[in-house]
């Protein structure tokens, strides 16, 4: 057999080619090291929400007595542990602290976006004075911990007179997450074409149109991308709601009422297990209608 012969030009294409293959960063990712590491982290990160699934279904007395994998040898399930969390106790249901939940998280995921949306595209578009000293007071004030924050807090809701009711957390959520916020949403606007902001310029646009006509429609990934942070944040959030709202049914969300759900001596902790599976249930269903928009959104600004 004859040996291939190259000319000069397709051996340099050739070398270009392995040389690019040898240093290409994705080998790294697509190997199947690679691929057997990620799955087995995937592996260990779902193990305990398999695990709490069984368990809430599994009766009380098997709970107490054995561990949740046990259910191989000794298959035994049962409803009555989501209908106790369910019903509750009292005259105060699951269902009560469920409403409060979503008066408590849409607000306090729509202000911050709007708000962030706003001072996003003032730092991404805007000239003004001092735009690169605030903007970096901004990002600073993520390393600021939430808790120091609650008794000053506290203290000027009672100032105002508005301690106790909603308004405490739509207004400490907003101030918490406006930096995050901030960032995410400024790297993505500020990626966006100028020639799409100088051309609405030219026709006469003006700074609000622009930013309804142009710049929400196309950073919507990140907007989504945050607003699925946020929302999660503030349903699973139980310290915020509990300092500023107490415990009472009328105004407490799921997370406190799951807290209690062990009874005040902890007799009934088999119940927890149900009551997060049934936490779990908006959150997961709103990360899974969002997902395609929260990778679009975290990605954002990444590459041009």
């Amino acid at each position: 057999m004859s040996a291939l012969i190259l000319s000069p030009d397709e051996t340099a294409e050739l070398e270009q080619t392995k040389r690019k293959r040898r240093h290409d960063p994705t080998r790294a990712v697509t190997s199947p090291w690679a691929t057997a590491v990620a799955i087995l982290i995937a592996t260990i990160w779902t193990v305990p929400t398999i695990g709490l699934l069984i368990t809430s279904f599994r009766p009380q007395a098997d709970i107490t007595r054995s561990g949740w994998w046990t259910v191989v040898s000794d298959p035994s399930f049962t409803l009555d542990n989501y209908v106790k969390a369910l019903s509750g106790s009292g005259s105060s249901s699951m269902l009560d602290y469920f409403v409060n939940s979503f008066v408590i998280t849409i607000p306090s995921t729509l202000f911050p976006l709007a708000f962030a949306a706003l001072a996003a595209y003032g730092f991404a578009w805007l000239r003004f004075p001092g735009r690169d000293w605030l903007f970096v007071a901004v990002f600073a004030l993520q390393v600021v911990p939430l808790q120091v924050a609650l008794v000053p807090l506290m203290q000027m809701y009672g100032w105002i007179g508005i301690d106790g009711s909603y308004w405490t957390v739509w207004i400490s959520h907003t101030i918490f997450g406006l930096p995050l916020a901030v960032f995410m949403m400024f790297n993505s606007i500020r990626d966006l074409p100028p020639s799409l902001v100088e051309a609405a310029t030219i026709d006469g646009a003006s700074p609000v149109q622009i930013f309804l006509r142009i710049v929400l429609p196309l950073a919507t990934p990140a907007i989504t991308a945050y607003g699925i942070f946020q929302f999660l944040w503030t349903w699973n959030d139980l310290l915020v709601s509990m300092v500023f709202l107490g415990g009472s049914s009328g105004v407490a969300p799921l997370t406190v009422y799951i807290s209690q759900l062990s009874g005040s001596r902890g007799s009934a902790w088999y119940l927890l297990s149900a009551g997060a599976f049934i936490s779990m249930v908006i959150p997961v269903t709103v990360f899974l209608l969002m997902q395609r928009y929260f990778v679009r959104g975290l990605t954002a600004g990444a590459v041009k």
